[in-house]
């Protein structure tokens, strides 16, 4: 496994997502997960304080006591992993009464996670929204940028920034990263790093995969002359390019199965559409046609972009991880790369 720098951080460069832990996988799941992926040399773990994910108020923080629980009993793995985590932001609806991140909640809300992880410190800590609004999760297509002026948007950076430099400073985070961002607001926290001296992004996990290429250009450019890795979450858009949800067949245990019996919509957060659905039967047929296993495909081409990139994968079952892990050789050749694009241009933002 490939190394990557994140500011004074070294990573894998693939990431282990965890929002289901505690849930719809369970903690004994969650260890064989934990052990498979560093037995593999995947050694970078990203959580947050509002997963597994749908978010429940019962369910708060169980995922990172579950990583807390697996750091306590495994001797010695504390310094063999880097742990991201992510303080909610002001949707975060069951995150500390829904109160988001402010400059008197900071210090809290790190000393939270650190007591469910059973950790001094954090290796990666990112802003799960940024508190203004963004396009993130199907969004886009209504985005409205007045909600607030951007004088008051960098009065608020420079703020959280201040405080952040303080638990820097007191080695409990080590770095500092953002989520759901877009250009604009990346390069103004650079700017109020400039401005405070406080902590320089070195990140931002963003959605992005073959089917939701959102990130590719101003992010792509950002990301590539300021050094800032985007950690691609949704790689395989929720499941959809396993072929699972072929037909709009919804497996049992799947995501959308769980969606479903909680309640919600069971569409994979708005992406089984109809041409979702189209672009993910064709990325499945164009991979076989390739002779390559449509997820394998998938993570490899995150892995190959032109900007830096780690994909975090994540998974249900530990067999689902392994499949995933068995994949990691691959790498995709010229005529591959150029199939993709010409599917990108046939399935341009599916949903």
């Amino acid at each position: 496994m490939d190394r990557r720098k994140l500011g004074t951080i070294e990573v894998s460069d693939v990431c282990l997502g965890t929002m289901t832990f505690g849930r719809d996988t369970g903690r004994d799941d969650a260890f064989a997960q934990m052990d498979r992926a560093l037995d593999a040399g995947i050694s970078f773990f990203d959580t947050a304080e509002m997963y597994p994910v749908p978010p429940q108020a019962a369910f708060y923080g169980r995922t990172e006591e579950v990583i807390g629980a697996w750091l306590a009993a495994r001797p010695g793995a504390r310094d063999r992993v880097q742990i991201a985590s992510k303080i909610s932001g002001p949707n975060g609806g069951h995150s500390r009464g829904g109160k988001g991140f402010e400059p008197d909640n900071i210090a809290g809300a790190v000393d939270g996670s650190l007591k469910r992880l059973g950790t001094d410190r954090i290796d990666l800590y990112q802003l799960h929204w940024p508190k203004r609004g963004g396009y993130a999760f199907r969004q886009n297509w209504t985005f409205d940028p007045r909600g607030s002026s951007k004088a008051r948007v960098e009065d608020h950076m420079d703020a959280i920034l201040t405080e952040l430099a303080k638990v820097v400073a007191a080695g409990k985070v080590r770095a500092f990263g953002l989520s759901n961002e877009s250009a604009w607001g990346t390069m103004a926290w650079l700017g109020a790093a400039q401005r405070t001296g406080g902590p320089r992004v070195v990140s931002v996990q963003n959605e992005y995969g073959p089917l939701y290429r959102m990130y590719d250009t101003d992010m792509a450019e950002v990301g590539q002359k300021e050094d800032v890795t985007l950690l691609a979450y949704s790689p395989l858009a929720a499941g959809l390019l396993t072929g699972k949800y072929a037909g709009g067949t919804i497996p049992e245990r799947s995501r959308a199965a769980t969606d479903k019996r909680e309640g919600g919509p069971g569409n994979l957060g708005g992406r089984m559409t109809e041409r979702g659905l189209t672009a993910a039967d064709a990325w499945v047929e164009m991979a076989r046609g390739l002779g390559l296993d449509p997820i394998h495909a998938a993570v490899a081409f995150v892995r190959q972009r032109p900007f830096p990139a780690i994909p975090i994968i994540g998974a249900t079952t530990p067999a689902q991880l392994d499949h995933l892990i068995d994949g990691l050789g691959v790498t995709l050749d010229d005529d591959a790369l150029a199939a993709i694009d010409r599917f990108h241009r046939a399935h341009p933002l599916p949903y």
